[in-house]
């Protein structure tokens, strides 16, 4: 259904998009540096299983829409690709308070399983990075030619997810290895930050600049 060089820059961009630390991420690692490896590992099935909600949602609702209008999909696109960068803008400014995004509410060493799952599911079904780049630049690697635009949709949001679950597990198990020196060191938490925001912004201002103009 999707060709195979689609296929290989759509998981290029995926990658991008997902080692820049955001909601899901930074969520993971907070469950690395407060519970450990076994609560990182199970928030990051959590978000897995959230992303793949907004990839169906976004495959049987919007793909039907933008195999048949270019205008809704050129809107998607920008729409997207402005907040992408919004996004990008907001993690730099912010970049030095990533301290508090670590701090454990509750300070107590035990989360239930179901609880840890069920926290991740949210977060990734709520996360913004995705739901925007799902609506906006997924639609962008399908081929209306080749038929079956939900298919297409559901197979290249399941590559998305596979890279996410391998790049979000290896942040948990990095950040559960090193929870102290990790968690002390407010410049190294700002350096993650402002790294990210920039590459956010680059990905916004590449999602604006290219994609289906037919």
């Amino acid at each position: 259904m999707v060709s195979s060089d689609r296929l290989a820059a759509f998981a290029a961009l995926s990658f991008l998009l997902i080692v820049v630390p955001g909601p899901s991420v930074l969520f993971v690692i907070g469950r690395a540096l407060a519970h450990g490896r076994r609560a990182a590992l199970t928030t990051v099935v959590g978000n897995t299983l959230g992303a793949y909600v907004l990839v169906a949602a976004v495959a049987l609702g919007v793909g039907s829409i933008v195999e048949r209008s270019v205008l809704v999909f050129t809107a998607l696109k920008l729409v997207g690709a402005a907040y992408l960068v919004y996004l990008g803008v907001r993690a730099w400014r912010r970049r030095g308070s990533l301290r508090d995004a670590f701090a454990e509410p509750d300070g107590g060493p035990a989360h239930g399983g179901l609880r840890t799952l069920g926290e991740g599911f949210a977060v990734g079904v709520a996360n913004p990075k995705t739901i925007v780049f799902f609506a906006a630049v997924l639609p962008q690697f399908v081929d209306p030619g080749r038929g079956h635009v939900p298919a297409q949709m559901l197979l290249l949001g399941l590559v998305f997810n596979v890279i996410a679950v391998a790049s979000d597990s290896v942040w948990g198990l990095v950040a559960s290895g090193a929870r102290e020196w990790f968690a002390r060191s407010p410049r190294r938490l700002a350096a993650v930050g402002g790294v990210g925001g920039l590459t956010m912004i680059g990905l916004g201002v590449t999602v604006a600049a290219t994609g289906r103009r037919d």
